[in-house]
């Protein structure tokens, strides 16, 4: 069983699921699928995205603002404390910082970053960080919030090995996406080698970035399993040990909090 540590079920196609939700969440479990944690990226979107997930246990919720989002309303930490209060939401974000797609003066991605981090340490719930292009940034404000309190994932990594030692040493983890199978992603592949066995997940970012051989197409969780492969590859291990192994740490993350490193 495998779990996709990060995707936008509210985004993904249903045309081949004969447009109905349910389909896919039980194509899903038929394929092997425990647990599928769908990810906000405004709180305008949020109300509906957790309405379609809500009947299903399965598939717990984060509540948070993407740095790529600007026509949007920017929460305070109360606001995103109040909403993360909420039992099925067992993370914040995805937060983080952008540079790649945002120009000019980014204070004000930077103080998204800082509030999604503070709301975070009072509910004691992981961070979902995206980092694009902002390595030192991101570390920096990290280090500056004290996030290693409350630890998370730098999801969909894209980086070397240097920037995932400095996030394993913040308490994070390191979730792996579609990118790892990609013929140019030989730092990302290093990492995944390297990264210690207790310290990885693996997601989809579904409905985007799909893996080899699907790569250009639309996503789906069920892809995470085409990751799971690839890693067990680069890890000279097998499939169904990746797949324990990503969802024991899964669990140890976001729902024993007593555990966490």
């Amino acid at each position: 069983m495998l779990i996709d540590s990060h995707c936008h079920l509210d985004r993904i196609d249903l045309t081949p699921y004969d447009g109905h939700f349910k389909n896919f969440v039980l194509a899903a479990q038929e394929q092997q699928i425990d647990s599928m944690l769908c990810i906000s990226i405004d709180l305008e979107s949020y109300p509906a995205m957790y309405r379609l997930v809500e009947p299903f246990e399965n598939i717990p919720v984060t509540v948070g603002v993407h740095p790529n989002v600007q026509e949007c309303h920017d929460p305070s930490v109360e606001e995103l404390v109040t909403l993360g209060q909420d039992s099925k939401v067992i993370g914040i974000g995805e937060t983080g910082l952008d540079y790649f797609r945002s120009e000019g003066d980014l204070e004000w991605q930077h103080q998204r970053f800082r509030h999604h981090i503070r709301a975070a340490k009072l509910l004691d719930k992981p961070l979902i960080v995206h980092t694009r292009e902002a390595r030192d940034d991101t570390i920096r404000i990290l280090q500056e919030e004290g996030a290693a309190e409350v630890g998370g994932v730098i999801h969909c990594f894209t980086e070397d090995w240097a920037m995932a030692e400095k996030a394993l040493a913040l308490n994070f983890y390191i979730s792996f996406s579609g990118i790892v199978t990609f013929k140019n992603a030989q730092q990302v592949q290093e990492a995944a080698q390297k990264v210690p066995a207790d310290r990885f997940l693996v997601e989809t970012d579904s409905p985007y970035l799909a893996p080899v051989p699907f790569r250009g197409k639309p996503n789906y969780p069920l892809y995470v399993h085409h990751v799971a492969k690839f890693m067990a590859q680069l890890r000279n291990t097998s499939v169904q040990q990746i797949a324990e192994q990503s969802s024991r740490n899964f669990r140890t993350l976001f729902y024993n909090r007593k555990g966490r490193v």
